[in-house]
């Protein structure tokens, strides 16, 4: 009985590490979530100040091939 009580004594250790391990690495990927949502803000931002290219591409412009 009292070998029951402590392999569930170390098992419950175990799993309360696991736990506060998956806890940190839980907090440290949302932290890398909200930077990624702020810059994809930041980039859809500047994107959308871009003003459009008075510029023709050259495919536009050039004439078909004759063959």
């Amino acid at each position: 009985m009292e070998q029951r009580i402590i392999d569930l004594e170390i098992k419950q250790a175990f799993q309360e590490e696991l736990l506060d391990t998956l806890n940190r690495i839980v907090i440290e990927q949302q932290q890398q979530i909200t930077l990624l949502q702020a810059q994809v803000k930041l980039v859809y931002q500047q994107l959308k100040s871009l003003q459009p290219s008075n510029i023709a591409l050259s495919t536009e412009d050039a004439p078909p091939p004759h063959y």
